[in-house]
């Protein structure tokens, strides 16, 4: 029905003889087009809210206020346990290399197993000599003869063979031997004034870099566990276990070349974690 029917068929606006015209509803119309009304309110609304964030963005970063109440500081979060502690980062290194002198305190727990774990990790442990100089770093004494004839049971002449060594630890000529360990977080699961319990959560790298390599470079994910000891002013290893994962689901990367791998290495030195 039209507005002209509509008007015949009511007699008028009531009664007056007034023409009753109907607005348009506020529903798309049947043209599918949106209100010109609608498009303006929209425009308002959003740059709104985007003057809100601005200020909210402005707010939060705005220094802290001298009078906020120590009940303020007690309801802020706490730091991550692998967040910078602010304190210096030791600067004694052991005989292997290897930072010492940590903090007697979680802290310095923590940053102790990280360290320890790089050095586990590392090329140097498949040597014998490298490997005992290592251990007397890291291991408490009264376990130092344990771990190296643990570890001497472990990396055999068919070991070495199975990640592309020679027999003795050695690296074949031609190519680049990677054993590389990178800590990704640390937990603390017992503590005290003596000891201390650290899981390491690592990502590592192992294999041997060059043309022809029938044992190439991969990656693994693993956690590792040491229960740590405060003796002669220092944390040392009582115990070393470790599992698998947590590992991520693999990306999409393009493996890099035999020689991108050996250069990289050779050209990138690695990490220590002190803090």
């Amino acid at each position: 029905m039209s507005l002209g029917d509509e008007h015949e068929a009511s007699g008028g606006y009531g009664g007056t003889g007034q023409t009753r015209t109907r607005l348009p509803d506020t529903g798309a119309d049947p043209y599918g087009t949106s209100r010109r009304p609608r498009s303006s309110r929209s425009l308002v609304t959003v740059v709104g809210v985007v003057v809100l964030l601005i200020a909210a963005i402005a707010f939060a970063n705005r220094g802290g206020d001298d009078s906020s109440s120590s009940d303020d500081a007690a309801t802020k979060p706490h730091t991550t346990a692998t967040a910078p502690s602010g304190q210096r980062p030791v600067q004694s290194k052991s005989s292997a290399g290897i930072p010492s002198g940590f903090a007697q305190d979680q802290e310095g727990a923590e940053s102790a197993a990280a360290n320890y774990a790089v050095a586990l990790g590392s090329a140097e442990m498949f040597s014998k000599a490298k490997r005992d100089t290592i251990l007397q770093s890291i291991i408490a004494p009264s376990r130092v003869a344990d771990f190296e004839a643990t570890l001497d049971r472990a990396y055999t002449p068919q070991f070495n063979k199975n990640v592309g060594l020679n027999e003795d630890g050695s690296t074949p000529r031609g190519y680049t031997f990677v054993s590389r360990t990178s800590p990704i977080g640390t937990k603390v699961t017992e503590a005290s004034q003596e000891s201390a319990t650290v899981e390491v959560w690592c990502s590592g790298l192992l294999g041997l870099a060059g043309e022809n390599s029938t044992t190439p470079v991969t990656n693994s994910w693993f956690t590792i566990t040491m229960k740590l000891e405060w003796t002669g002013g220092d944390w040392k290893i009582v115990t070393h276990s470790q599992k698998d994962g947590p590992a991520p689901v693999p990306g999409d990367d393009r493996a890099s070349s035999a020689d991108e791998m050996a250069k990289a290495v050779e050209e990138y030195g690695g990490f220590t974690y002190a803090r």
